[in-house]
C-alpha cells in the first residue's frame, strides 16, 4: 500500500475510533451504571456512618474530620484512576505489574499525598474543633484517626483503580467512564469503615 493510501486509511480508522469513543451514546451507555451504583454507595456510606453515634459523642471533633476524610480519599483516588486511565491509553501501562515505575510511582505518590493531608487534617479538625467551641478529643487521638483511616483506605483503594483500570481497558470501556465514578463511591463507603473501625480503636487508647 502506498504510504499516502497508508496515512488515509490510518486517519480514517482513528477518526472512527474517536468518533466511537467521544460519542454520547458511549459515554452515557458506560458511565450511566457505575454512576447509579455510586448514588447507592453514598447511601450505603451514609447508613454506616448513622451507626457511628457513640463514636460521634465519645470523640470531640470527630465529625468535623469525617467530611474531609471521605473528600480527601475520593480526591486522590480518583484522580489516580485517572492518571492510570490516561496512562493506559498512552501503552505505559498495559498490564498490572508492580515493576511498571508509571504504576509504582502513581501509587507511591498517592500515598504519600494521604499521609501528609490526613496528619494536616487532622492538625486543622483539632484546632477548628477548639476554636469554635466543639471541644476535642486531642490533637494525638484526631490525627491517628485521620492518619490510620486515611492511609489504610488509600492503600485499598490504589490496588482496586489499578485493577479496575486495566480491567474496564480489556474489557472494552473506557477507564476515564467507570474508574471515577467507580472509586468514588467505593472510596466513601472504604473510608467510613475505615474510620468507624479505628475511632474505636482509639477509644481503647
Amino acid at each position: 500500500m502506498p504510504r499516502r493510501e497508508h496515512e488515509d486509511a490510518e486517519a480514517e480508522y482513528v477518526e472512527q475510533y474517536l468518533g466511537e469513543y467521544a460519542s454520547v451514546t458511549s459515554i452515557v451507555k458506560e458511565a450511566l451504571p457505575f454512576e447509579l451504583i455510586a448514588v447507592i454507595g453514598g447511601i450505603v456510606s451514609g447508613i454506616i456512618l448513622s451507626g457511628m453515634t457513640n463514636e460521634l459523642e465519645m470523640i470531640p471533633g470527630l465529625i468535623v474530620i469525617i467530611p474531609g476524610i471521605m473528600g480527601l480519599r475520593g480526591n486522590i483516588s480518583s484522580t489516580l484512576g485517572s492518571r492510570l486511565g490516561s496512562a493506559i491509553h498512552m501503552g505505559l501501562i498495559t498490564k498490572i505489574d508492580f515493576k511498571n515505575r508509571e504504576l509504582t510511582n502513581n501509587i507511591i505518590g498517592s500515598l504519600l499525598l494521604t499521609i501528609l493531608i490526613s496528619i494536616f487534617l487532622g492538625f486543622l479538625g483539632h484546632f477548628v474543633s477548639v476554636l469554635l467551641g466543639f471541644g476535642s478529643a486531642g490533637l494525638l487521638k484526631l490525627i491517628l484517626i485521620s492518619l490510620l483511616s486515611g492511609f489504610f483506605s488509600g492503600l485499598i483503594l490504589s490496588f482496586i483503580s489499578v485493577y479496575l483500570s486495566i480491567g474496564a481497558f480489556r474489557f472494552g470501556f473506557d477507564p476515564d467512564n467507570v474508574v471515577t465514578p467507580s472509586i468514588a463511591t467505593i472510596g466513601d463507603i472504604i473510608s467510613v469503615a475505615m474510620i468507624f473501625v479505628f475511632a474505636r480503636l482509639v477509644l481503647l487508647i
